[in-house]
């Protein structure tokens, strides 16, 4: 799939440039559209015996290309319905066409009355397109809400119907697909917010629009390459000694807490840190090294203890496990006194949401309910558009910003692209997971000295190393788990 994902109004831009400015009719693009959804279709029908096929169409052009698609699925022997929830006299343009060369070829639509969406193999959803701003009500709603609860798998024309292509949520309700069939521009919000519970498996088609096309169309947001981690971390020299790959110090662990900084150090440790220290709570400083000998660890009972240590570090990761007492309130402002890079989570996040400020080379790692706390606002209101929501962070605090979560977003204040990560899954939702991705992130950080590049990759890292560990199964998964496969990650090119 591509890596550039466009906004709605971009990809309408993208269709007039190829049908004004290269000359490719729209009903010409509709039956593109229509071919490549007729294949997808074929391929999750394979084995049914009936191949009784439901096609729901809206107006306009997602419900023209649902005609289309119904037209050539009739001729290839399909046994087809259409339902169409808009008269063919409202239709227009190419949805007319469409509509009025089913009816040449076969013909008949149902009725809502009529439909028992239990008895097709698959449904086709083209019935609202990318266009949709409002919330889906009435019959559109009864309809998909018809759909959702029939047995049949669905196959989503461009975008599930009710999903807002920028958001990624639902417009108050939205079809469940199986699978989305998106085309020419893929939409930004097919990969974040509640996406993942609507879209199902993702597939593109380009329709064969030439690349002059998107010259011109700055996309709004990339996805992650793999490719990022030999950029950001080339193979090494064979020369090389522990203090090329910088040291790590990580601030955390107040009583009872230990385990979050112990995770984040290990996690340093794995992806290639030269060295790491733990300034912790004094009462268990003892314990991390017992845990994980490679790491260096200082009890640390009074802020001024820890100039030394910061005197010897390349990058510090403040939060897992600090807590919001004194001590951690203490440690905390101190280290935001060094000039040194620095990855800010968990409970540093919420200090700083009480006290915000600005301060360059930083990178700050919120879920949604810190990223509520930081901007002052509710989770909802974060959830409901991710895009703004981590651009409103990088600009209040002058961050690279990871706003974590179903397809995590990483935005900088250098960069007019926000990239997204479209990979790992549920089982990452367990203790720890965070604190691994902020020892991830400043390992990275330490070697490469640059945060934009070290929260892009420590982010790819993450989510590829628990799609890995899941090989037995998502649920259980803990967030050690991913130890394993960081190490093999990063040494994928050596």
């Amino acid at each position: 799939m591509p890596i550039n994902l466009y906004s709605a109004e971009q990809v309408r831009e993208l269709d007039r440039r190829a049908i004004e400015e290269h000359g490719i009719p729209g009903y010409e693009l509709m039956q593109r559209a229509a071919n490549a959804a007729f294949t997808s279709l074929s391929e999750m029908m394979e084995g049914t015996e009936g191949k009784r096929l439901l096609v729901v169409c809206g107006g306009g052009n997602n419900g023209g290309d649902g005609y289309v698609i119904a037209r050539i699925a009739h001729l290839a022997g399909y046994q087809v319905k259409l339902l169409a929830l808009v008269p063919e006299k409202a239709l227009k343009g190419d949805a007319l066409t469409a509509a009025q060369q089913w009816r040449e070829v076969y013909g008949p639509v149902i009725t809502p009355a009529e439909t028992d969406f239990n008895a097709f193999d698959l449904i086709v959803d083209a019935l609202v397109g990318t266009g949709l701003q409002r919330e889906i009500s009435g019959e559109y709603r009864t309809i998909i809400e018809k759909m959702n609860a029939a047995a049949s798998p669905v196959l989503a024309i461009d975008i599930p119907s009710g999903l807002s292509a920028d958001t990624g949520q639902p417009l108050g309700i939205a079809v469940e697909a199986d699978r989305t069939i998106s085309f020419i521009g893929l939409k930004k919000g097919l990969f974040t917010g509640s996406a993942a519970n609507y879209c199902g498996q993702i597939e593109y088609a380009d329709l064969s629009v030439p690349n002059a096309v998107f010259a011109g169309v700055e996309c709004e947001v990339q996805r992650l390459q793999a490719s990022i981690i030999s950029q950001v971390l080339p193979r090494r020299s064979r020369c090389a000694h522990k203090g090329n790959f910088g040291h790590v110090l990580v601030v955390g662990g107040d009583q009872g807490m230990l385990g979050a900084a112990i995770m984040a150090g290990k996690a340093a440790l794995r992806v290639g840190a030269g060295l790491v220290t733990l300034a912790t709570h004094p009462a268990h400083a003892a314990l991390a090294s017992v845990s994980q000998p490679e790491l260096m660890s200082y009890g640390i009972e009074k802020p001024s203890q820890l100039t030394a240590l910061l005197a010897k570090a390349t990058a510090v990761a403040i939060g897992p496990g600090l807590g919001t007492s004194r001590w951690a309130q203490q440690l905390f402002a101190r280290v935001l006194d060094s000039a040194l890079p620095l990855v800010v989570d968990a409970d540093a996040l919420n200090i700083l949401g009480e006290n915000p400020m600005v301060r360059g080379d930083w990178i700050l790692t919120p879920h949604p309910g810190e990223a509520a706390r930081l901007l002052g606002c509710t989770t909802t209101e974060i959830q409901t558009d991710r895009y703004t929501a981590v651009r409103k962070l990088v600009e209040r605090y002058q961050a690279v910003t990871v706003l974590k979560g179903a397809g995590s977003l990483v935005a900088s204040p250098n960069e007019a692209v926000v990239s997204i990560c479209n990979h790992g899954h549920p089982g990452m939702a367990s203790g720890g997971m965070g604190d691994v991705l902020t020892g991830i992130i400043i390992g990275v950080l330490a070697q490469c000295d640059n945060v934009a590049d070290a929260a892009n990759t420590g982010v790819f890292l993450h989510s590829i190393a628990a799609e890995q560990a899941a090989v037995t199964g998502e649920r259980g998964m803990i967030a050690t788990d991913l130890l394993a496969p960081l190490q093999a990650l990063v040494n994928s090119d050596d």
